[in-house]
C-alpha cells in the first residue's frame, strides 16, 4: 500500500532525523509508530503523507514514487490525516465538516464511527473531545483515501475515550480495509496495533509483529 524506502531526512541545519528508514505498510492493518521525542516519528508520518520530501530515498504508494505522482495529488487522493487537536472547523456541525471532504451524505459515515443523528447536527464545540475525534475520523473516511495517517489521535483523551477511539481506528483497518498508521506515545494503543514500529535515533530499531510476518518488510535496508 505505502512504503518508505531508504528514507533519509535532515533539517536545514544538517541534523539528520531519519537515517535510512525502510518500512512497508499494508491495507487491512493498523500500525503504531513508537519512539522517544525527536526520533523522527512525526517526520516519517509527514513524509508518508506527502507534506514534505525526503532528502534521499523514496516514498512509494502502490509502487509509485509519490514525487512522480505529485505531492499535492498524493495528499488529495491517497492519504487522509487525523490530528491530535482534531482540526475541525469550529463554527460548523459534524455533518458540515464531513461534507467538506465528500459529496456523499455525511450522516452514514458519522453513524459508522458512533455519532448519533442528533450529535451530528450540533456545533462541534458542543461535543466532547472523543466525539470531536470521531468527527475527524469520519472526515478522513469520507474522503475515500485508502491510507489514514494519525498523529497522536488519543493524546488529548481520557483512558476510556482513548480506548473507544482506538477501537474505531481498528475497525477502519480490519473491516474497511484501510491502511491505518498511528504515531503515538501510548503503549496501550500500541498493544492494539497489528504491527509496532519502533524508531530510535532516526532508525528502525525493532519491529513487533502480530500475525503474518508479511505485514512488515524486514529491515535489510536499515
Amino acid at each position: 500500500m505505502i512504503e518508505a524506502r531508504d528514507v533519509v531526512y535532515a533539517y536545514e541545519k544538517g541534523r539528520a532525523v531519519l537515517k535510512g528508514v525502510s518500512a512497508v505498510f499494508e491495507a487491512g492493518r493498523m500500525y503504531a509508530i513508537l519512539g522517544p521525542s525527536g526520533c523522527g516519528k512525526t517526520t516519517l508520518l509527514s513524509l508518508l503523507g506527502g507534506l514534505d520530501s525526503p532528502r534521499s530515498g523514496q516514498i512509494l504508494c502502490d509502487g509509485n514514487d509519490v514525487e512522480k505522482i505529485g505531492l499535492a495529488r498524493h495528499r488529495r487522493t491517497n492519504v487522509a490525516f487525523i490530528f491530535q487537536n482534531y482540526n475541525l472547523i469550529d463554527y460548523l456541525t459534524p455533518k458540515e465538516n464531513v461534507a467538506l471532504t465528500s459529496a456523499l451524505p455525511p450522516l452514514p459515515t458519522l453513524e459508522q464511527v458512533g455519532l448519533t443523528k442528533e450529535e451530528a447536527g450540533r456545533n462541534v464545540l458542543k461535543l466532547s473531545g472523543g466525539q470531536q475525534q470521531r468527527v475527524a475520523i469520519a472526515r478522513a473516511l469520507a474522503c475515500g483515501a485508502q491510507v489514514i495517517l494519525a498523529d497522536e489521535p488519543t493524546g488529548n483523551l481520557d483512558e476510556d475515550t482513548a480506548a473507544q477511539i482506538t477501537a474505531v481506528l481498528q475497525d477502519c483497518a480490519h473491516r474497511l480495509n484501510k491502511c491505518v498508521i498511528i504515531v503515538t506515545h501510548s503503549t496501550e494503543l500500541a498493544r492494539q496495533a497489528d504491527v509496532v514500529v519502533r524508531l530510535s535515533k532516526g532508525k528502525t530499531q525493532t519491529v513487533e509483529r502480530s500475525g503474518d510476518s508479511r505485514h512488515f518488510a524486514p529491515s535489510s535496508r536499515r
